[in-house]
């Protein structure tokens, strides 16, 4: 989970709490400092949750600075964090400031607050859409434009873009970054999201497969489609496996909500975070911003615990269970490899007991099956289906090396977003209006 969600003692309240710092990664200090608190903020906007009671401030002054630079960068830093907090609807009262040799800037968020008021990240189901509130390409759009002043790392992808166009990405990843996700967070409630996360450091694959993880059914999400910061899709290719951003594993800093909505609900968070961003931006990022539906979740094979059917069922559903599961060579290599808990070899020994009676009734059919396989091949012809046991890969998808909970098609689409203010910029906002079109 994002935050970590205490119940408190008295009156069916719940503190709601989330902590996160990391290294300055622009050159504005101000708008550093804004990062910073969007990013601490997203965890509590990830749960749906729109105001904040609290907020620390955690700061690390270099020791490697000067007491000019120190002077006029820190305050700065500050100021931005701070006026982020208002901006969200919350202050800061406190915090720790340390000497390090590297400055570090973060916080810690706290709210107190009723179960209606917050979203628990467990209910996606098959069936919703996956919409995400801010484009891809921050991290790739921040390295770049230090590489302008770095000729041989320049020259590697000078070919796939022009300056001006990396200087216009990292305007955009930077009021991105600074932007509050406190809007998609109030359009949770009101479209009836299901889940959500922030996409940050993992990756947008990363952060996906941690969300269906975390959901109560079995579900698997699917991404079609990647909103883009403009030409950083061409920049991630011309570096090769440096980002893999096109894979999903680039990281990301202050990035949007991958939130799962109900398919008819999808179109419409779109179209209303949408007009948000239209509204302006205050000249420090758009108060609402875009989405994009970008993906579907899907229905996921259950998995068969072997120590649950020996310990949560009765000895005679436990022994046809192990019997249908014997039937299949793949799943009775499974077994073995599991190495079950003792427990589980009492069903078991019934079932040889079984085959041995069943042998001296019918030897001539069973004869050169063998013992266990026959009972099972017999039991599996009698037993009626059983609808959780029908896919042969139930047990090898749990254990097998591939098995992902949310995966990218090998060809995504890739949306790019132009900077903000451009005539264009607005119309990609919800370029799939409707969930069917990640399926084309």
């Amino acid at each position: 989970m994002d935050s970590c969600v205490v119940p408190l003692r008295h009156g069916g309240l719940s503190l709601v709490q989330t902590t996160d710092f990391f290294y300055p990664l622009v050159e504005d200090p101000y708008m550093m400092g804004r990062i910073a608190c969007a990013n601490v903020l997203s965890d509590l906007y990830a749960m749906g949750i729109t105001e904040c009671d609290n907020m620390l401030m955690l700061l690390s002054v270099s020791q490697k600075m000067n007491d000019k630079d120190r002077e006029r960068v820190m305050p700065l830093m500050i100021r931005g964090f701070r006026d982020a907090a208002e901006e969200g609807g919350t202050s800061v009262t406190g915090g720790q400031t340390v000497v390090n040799p590297w400055i570090i800037i973060g916080g810690v968020a706290s709210v107190v607050c009723q179960p209606n008021e917050f979203i628990m990240p467990d209910g996606a189901v098959p069936g919703d859409v996956l919409v995400l509130t801010k484009p891809l390409g921050t991290q790739v759009a921040v390295n770049a434009h230090q590489w302008l002043d770095q000729p041989e790392r320049w020259n590697k992808i000078k070919l796939v873009v022009t300056k001006e166009e990396v200087k216009e990405a990292y305007q955009e990843a930077m009021f991105s970054m600074a932007t509050l996700n406190r809007t998609a967070a109030g359009l949770m409630h009101k479209f009836q999201a299901h889940a959500a996360t922030d996409v940050t450091g993992f990756g947008l694959l990363g952060h996906a497969s941690n969300l269906a993880t975390q959901q109560r059914g079995e579900v698997a999400f699917v991404i079609h489609n990647l909103p883009v910061i403009a030409k950083m899709a061409a920049v991630s290719k011309a570096c090769g496996s440096l980002f893999n951003l096109l894979q999903g594993t680039s990281a990301e800093t202050s990035g949007g909500l991958l939130v799962c909505l109900p398919r008819e609900q999808a179109a419409k968070f779109c179209s209303e975070m949408k007009s948000h961003g239209s509204a302006g931006s205050g000249g420090h990022g758009a108060p609402g911003g875009g989405a994009w539906i970008i993906g579907i979740s899907g229905q996921r094979p259950r998995h068969i615990d072997m120590n649950h059917y020996a310990t949560k069922k009765s000895a005679a559903q436990s022994m046809l269970d192990v019997a249908l599961l014997m039937a299949n060579s793949s799943q009775l290599k499974t077994i073995l490899y599991v190495g079950p808990q003792y427990r589980f070899y009492v069903p078991l020994i019934v079932l040889l007991a079984l085959s041995i009676t069943l042998q001296v009734i019918v030897g001539l059919l069973l004869n050169g099956v063998g013992l266990g396989a026959g009972a099972a091949v017999l039991l599996a012809v009698l037993a009626p289906p059983r609808r959780d046991l029908d896919d042969a890969r139930l047990l090898d998808d749990s254990r097998a090396p591939g098995d992902r909970r949310a995966r990218i098609i090998e060809k995504p689409r890739i949306i790019e977003v132009p900077p903000r203010g451009s005539q264009n910029s607005q119309e990609n906002s919800c370029t799939s209006p409707e969930p069917h079109a990640v399926l084309s």
